[in-house]
């Protein structure tokens, strides 16, 4: 089976993309959404995240304050390293796991991963066939998530200077989907990467 590393920067439009490909039969491992699951109340991470942070680090609910643990990893690199530490290797467990769980049950044409940080890892790009960027404008981007999540622009500016560059991502791309235009465009490029990956994971080819 074919697999792709689908990834791009904050703002760009990855989850739409994903949830498109996921209506063509694709099957989607979203690891954002794993890592939220696991910070969730009661997840995995939840006892490691309390011995490492203190209580301080839950809201009311037990789930991981990530506004608190947001601004931590901003202001301390070693607090952003000992977080990674903990979520990183659980993240990647669960991952795989379902991605044999994906392959054993051979219900789908192809499997894609949403890596945000698919670039910053130095990993992904060896253990996937093909990498899908999900590319957009960085005031695109500014603009999105200053309506979606409310931050201000400095907000915004200092979580994309953390991560990889435009010009970084597109470098590592095997694929590009073009975000930057209205909702429409984008059902006709994933239809055309969707009988590509079909082909390509029907020869037996990971590439």
């Amino acid at each position: 089976m074919l697999e792709i590393g689908l990834t791009g920067g904050i703002g760009s439009g990855k989850t739409r993309v994903a949830d498109m490909f996921a209506e063509r039969g694709a099957a989607i491992i979203d690891t954002d959404l794993i890592a939220h699951e696991i910070t969730a109340p009661g997840g995995l991470a939840i006892p490691a995240l309390v011995e490492a942070f203190g209580p301080a680090c839950l809201r009311a609910d037990g789930a991981m304050d990530r506004d608190a643990m947001r601004a931590l990893v901003f202001a301390d690199p070693s607090a952003k390293a000992r977080l990674e530490g903990i979520t990183h290797p659980l993240i990647r467990e669960l991952t795989t796991s379902r991605a044999a769980a994906i392959h054993d049950a051979g219900k789908h044409p192809y499997l894609i991963y949403v890596v945000p940080l698919l670039v910053e890892s130095g990993t992904w790009r060896e253990r996937v066939g093909r990498v899908l960027v999900v590319d957009c404008s960085e005031s695109t981007q500014v603009a999105r998530v200053m309506a979606r999540n409310g931050f201000t622009r400095e907000q915004v500016e200092a979580i994309m200077a953390r991560q990889a560059t435009r010009t970084a991502r597109l470098a590592c791309a095997d694929d590009v989907i073009d975000n930057d235009g209205p909702v429409a465009a984008l059902a006709p490029q994933v239809d055309r990467l969707d009988q590509q990956y079909r082909a390509l994971s029907s020869a037996g080819l990971n590439c």
